[in-house]
């Protein structure tokens, strides 16, 4: 079998890649050895978004009295329903993605692939091995869990991600170690639905990729729900022949035991470079992800690499973008090179935290002269009206160009509302063309008009 492009994985990379490269007159198939639609879509993204809808439904009937509304007997959530709604909106969506290959007539190959040369695949499955070859291959396998060496993940009593969407009942009690986007997303879901969780960060905030002031933020939003936080500690080594855990946890106070019926590590993840024949062809690789260019080019002729196997944010639409920047390059439309430092991450806890650009310890350590504005949700009518008060937006800008070197928002919905940061940040927008911009009232998204008026000493509103 001839192709002209062949895609090793289906997750939101790959078939965006594949779906992109037909769209451009490529005779395309891709190569997967599981779900359409890898990680993100079946054991990430999707299904841990649906599992904290649910829990967010759950807490606001919880809380349904404060919206004047009675709801008569005591409130309970069916875990096992719950975790069936977010297997089913995963299948669905996987069922999309089988439908936008069929519609642009692209070829599945269901197997383990591994590059035998720059121009051929051998495909292995349980009927045998095929060879497919094409004139490009892009490599867009993707990442795993990330394992500690005092960590081991055993599938039953220390998991990761994939166990933790899928487990069987409610645990009573849960320690996650690594307090990203994963382990905050867990820790939210698994507090809200009943069970006691004990959320352990190395660094001294959770969320510590996030300006401080949200790091904290969200980390006084959890301690309200009574979530139990350990940050500057780390996890010694965990004894599961019990029980329960017995994890022995590193504080700046000294060693101390805890126990927990399950362990989820969230410490991050690993890329899938091994056995797909890196080695064998020359694939440069450095620490630990395959070395390409800005159009996603490694040094082997024909063999392109996107995603989280690639240097640059790990995150789904990152994986995105790259693929269709990689298959225009290849069809030589000299596409627009990805500016990494404007790529927006979002955390899907309650409250949602999003981001873009520079945090402010950030833009101080580059040497900008910097203006600062904040527009909290206390003063926010729509904010308020929704229920919905903890939070803030927060705007950086340099102060000799005007030009917005950050934008950091945590509240409800603001994952929603960072796209606009990052339209302003690409346009080049200037702090006084955005307080000029009308924004809606009453909307969550005015926030943002409020706080660059801040940052010049223009606010009205507070």
């Amino acid at each position: 079998m001839k192709y002209d492009l062949v895609v090793l994985g289906s997750g939101p990379g790959g078939y965006v890649a594949a779906i992109r490269a037909s769209q451009l007159g490529m005779n395309v198939a891709v190569v997967e050895r599981s779900e359409l639609g890898g990680i993100c879509l079946n054991w990430g993204c999707i299904p841990t978004k649906s599992l904290l809808k649910s829990a967010q439904v759950y807490d606001y009937v919880k809380h349904a009295a404060d919206y004047g509304i009675n709801i008569q007997g005591e409130s309970s959530a069916d875990f096992s329903k719950v975790v069936e709604r977010s297997r089913g909106v995963a299948e669905g969506m996987s069922k999309g993605i089988q439908f936008l290959f069929k519609k642009n007539k692209i070829e599945v190959i269901q197997g383990l692939g591994k590059l035998k040369n720059n121009k051929t695949l051998i495909v292995s499955s349980t009927d045998g091995e095929i060879e497919v070859e094409a004139d490009h291959i892009i490599l867009a396998t993707g990442a795993r869990s990330k394992e500690l060496p005092n960590l081991p993940q055993d599938g039953k009593k220390i998991i990761g991600y994939r166990e933790a969407l899928t487990l069987p009942k409610l645990p009573e009690s849960m320690i996650i170690v690594g307090s990203g986007a994963i382990g905050s997303e867990f820790a939210n879901f698994y507090h809200t639905m009943g069970t006691k969780v004990t959320l352990v960060e190395f660094l001294p905030t959770i969320v510590p990729n996030e300006d401080e002031d949200i790091s904290k933020t969200l980390g006084r939003s959890f301690k309200k729900t009574k979530m139990k936080i350990m940050v500057k500690s780390s996890v010694e080594s965990v004894d599961t022949t019990g029980d329960l855990c017995k994890v022995l946890i590193k504080t700046k106070k000294g060693i101390e035991e805890h126990e927990a019926e399950l362990v989820l590590s969230a410490v991050g993840v690993t890329p899938n470079i091994e056995n797909i024949g890196l080695e064998d062809l020359g694939v440069e690789i450095e620490n630990g992800k395959i070395k390409v260019d800005e159009y996603y080019r490694t040094n082997i002729e024909g063999i392109y690499a996107i995603g989280d196997i690639v240097h640059g944010q790990a995150l789904a639409h990152v994986a995105s973008a790259e693929g269709i920047t990689c298959v225009e390059a290849i069809k030589e439309l000299k596409p627009e090179v990805i500016d990494y430092h404007n790529i927006p991450g979002c955390t899907y806890t309650t409250p949602e935290v999003a981001s873009v650009g520079m945090t402010e310890q950030m833009a101080k350590d580059s040497g900008y002269e910097i203006k600062v504005g904040k527009f909290p949700f206390t003063a926010s009518g729509k904010a308020s009206s929704a229920g919905a008060r903890d939070g803030f937006v927060k705007l950086i800008f340099d102060d000799k160009t005007g030009k917005m070197l950050g934008g950091h928002l945590i509240g409800a919905n603001v994952t929603e509302m960072i796209a606009e940061l990052v339209a302003i940040r690409k346009a080049g927008t200037t702090g006084h063309e955005l307080i000029k911009t009308i924004h809606p009232h009453p909307t969550m998204s005015e926030a943002i008009m409020e706080a660059a008026a801040d940052a010049y000493d223009e606010a009205i509103h507070i």
